[in-house]
């Protein structure tokens, strides 16, 4: 079976302050995502679709372009804010669409399974691993699998991010709430940005993170759930971005799929914010300690080819 991994890296990085996805995390100027295209490699990924902005192409090209060349088949997708399926002029539009449209962005590079992944996330070895067994065992049609951590392991020592903060029923996905997540009093409270009460979660409570193991089957449910947001009005169309939860999340009350939810056991890292940024390049000098990563990526890799 042929995997293709999908990265999304067409964010702006805000709160970062800049372009996080190419943002170098060790001294040989790797970034996250490095790390996640390195471990999928060993697991049997044998494509990587990076979905990017058009004005990003040399930066990646010359970079982790020039890293990948002779490892594995590499193509590039432009998300493109005037690439709808609607004729209006969307000048007024000041960033990307959202998820949904990155993933769609990616289709004609893709022929059969692959998994999403975000470009600024260092999800580890294992969660690959999981995504590929998954996806070679699995025989029912739109079925699907998110590999899930629990948000202590996600959090910010800086403040509040966003997660996907599952409910479950046994190992289904009942639902996907996308939120804002930080300590309150004491608490942890979970803050919908659809404007929904805000309620309680524990350390354990398990969050997506938008690593998702897809089968070739789930175009045609982002389709219709992209073809459909343009059938609201003007002024929401305009401001809000169409995620991929929010479509998983209909589409498993519809009863049309079904998401698993399944754990990961591997180190998260992740940047919300620049100070986050030494923690990250931390734990990667202490993932290669302990022997998880060698100590020159993909030196390392080549020679051990």
């Amino acid at each position: 079976m042929n995997l293709t991994l999908v990265v999304m890296a067409a964010g702006m990085g805000s709160r970062f302050g800049g372009l996080k996805q190419i943002t170098p995390v060790d001294e040989e100027g790797n970034f996250i995502m490095d790390y996640s295209i390195y471990d999928a490699i060993k697991v049997g990924f044998t494509k990587v679709v990076f979905v990017i902005r058009e004005e990003f192409l040399q930066d990646f090209q010359n970079t982790i372009g020039k890293r990948l060349e002779n490892k594995i088949k590499v193509d590039y997708a432009f998300q493109k804010i005037e690439d709808i399926p609607v004729s209006f002029e969307a000048h007024e539009r000041k960033k990307p669409w959202g998820t949904v449209q990155a993933i769609l962005t990616a289709k004609p590079y893709i022929e059969g399974s692959f998994v999403v992944i975000n470009a600024d996330d260092f999800y580890g070895f294992n969660a690959f691993k999981t995504a590929a067994q998954f996806l070679k065992q699995i025989k029912e049609p739109f079925t699907y699998a998110n590999i899930s951590y629990q948000f202590s392991i996600t959090k910010s020592l800086e403040g509040e991010v966003k997660r996907g903060v599952l409910t479950l029923d046994d190992q289904k996905i009942c639902s996907i709430v996308e939120c804002s997540v930080g300590e309150s009093n004491g608490k942890i409270l979970a803050k919908p940005l659809n404007g929904d009460a805000p309620f309680e979660i524990e350390e354990s409570h398990p969050v997506s993170m938008n690593f998702f193991a897809f089968q070739y089957d789930v175009f045609s449910i982002l389709e219709e759930y992209w073809q459909n947001y343009f059938k609201q009005e003007l002024e929401i169309i305009l401001n809000e971005e169409v995620l991929l939860p929010e479509c998983l999340k209909e589409n498993v009350l519809k009863g049309k799929i079904t998401i698993l939810n399944t754990p990961s056991n591997s180190v998260w890292l992740g940047m919300t914010y620049r100070s986050d940024l030494e923690f990250v390049m931390r734990s990667i000098i202490d993932l290669k300690i302990k022997g998880e990563y060698p100590d020159f990526l993909w030196k390392d890799y080549c020679e051990n080819e």
